[in-house]
């Protein structure tokens, strides 16, 4: 469009003057091919012109072309370092990613206690796939003690923004009452969630709710219907459940239950 056209020539011209912000967004433009051919390299230049001037969101980009090798030998090292620059200016992206840079041990020595500090700062400032993270930190007890109640207090917060395991994870936690009091509706209407987001054993489990009537009324339609839709993504046991409960319905509802796992299939596919 004409109109980045003319935004890169004023950031350009900006940008060689030392301007920061032109510069960030110059790179911006670069990476995403904006107003000019796409161009990488161009992007890590001027990212890294700006982040030497102490633009943290520079820094976090900077820290994503290192981590992804993009424009820029893979560096995980490097990533490491702008990231953690970003981060401590607090940048809640850059927080996140160094955490995970500690959980997996990449480009710093493997810190479980640090993944969970710098994670923790990003989750405290909203960000979903960071109290995601937190919740399975707590739930499996790493870097802090385990505890179910904060567990399921951190996956809330992410289900209730749509962070899809974060819901799946909850509906198991009210399922088995575990950091939580046992709730079936609840259960399910979590697993419902994650479930229209496409998230296979979730729509398998809701299957299975229906087949047994915990959480909801029995149905052996939807029972075949969620079964169905789970196993068309890919589910094993999903697949002998669907054809298990196919048999329980006359080939008029078997046909009217087919035509909606048809439909909720293309409704409700995984996220990429």
């Amino acid at each position: 469009p004409q109109d980045s056209k003319q935004a890169v020539t004023w950031f350009r011209k900006a940008a060689e003057q030392g301007h920061v912000l032109a510069q960030y967004e110059l790179g911006i433009m670069y990476s995403k091919g904006l107003g000019v051919p796409q161009d990488s390299k161009q992007a890590v230049t001027w990212f890294r012109k700006a982040a030497e001037q102490g633009d943290a969101s520079a820094q976090y980009n900077l820290g994503l072309m290192y981590d992804k090798g993009r424009g820029v030998a893979q560096d995980d090292k490097q990533a490491v370092a702008w990231y953690r620059k970003a981060a401590e200016q607090g940048d809640a992206d850059a927080q996140l990613l160094l955490g995970v840079k500690y959980e997996l041990g990449k480009g710093v020595a493997q810190d479980d206690k640090q993944a969970v500090a710098w994670t923790r700062k990003a989750a405290e400032q909203g960000n979903v796939d960071a109290q995601g993270l937190l919740g399975r930190m707590y739930l499996h007890g790493r870097g802090v003690a385990q505890d179910d109640k904060q567990a399921v207090a951190w996956y809330r917060k992410a289900a209730e923004q749509g962070n899809v395991d974060a819901q799946y994870n909850l509906g198991v936690k009210y399922e088995y009452g575990k950091g939580v009091a046992q709730d079936y509706k609840q259960a399910v209407a979590w697993y419902r969630k994650a479930a229209e987001q496409g998230d296979v054993d979730a729509q398998r489990i809701l299957g299975m709710m229906y087949d047994n009537g915990v959480g909801v009324v029995q149905d052996n339609k939807l029972a075949y219907v969620w079964s169905s839709v789970s196993a068309a993504n890919g589910d094993v046991e999903a697949a002998t459940n669907r054809d298990l409960f196919a048999k329980r319905l006359s080939p008029a509802v078997l046909a009217e239950a087919q035509a909606l796992a048809g439909q909720y299939v293309e409704l409700y596919q995984p996220k990429q």
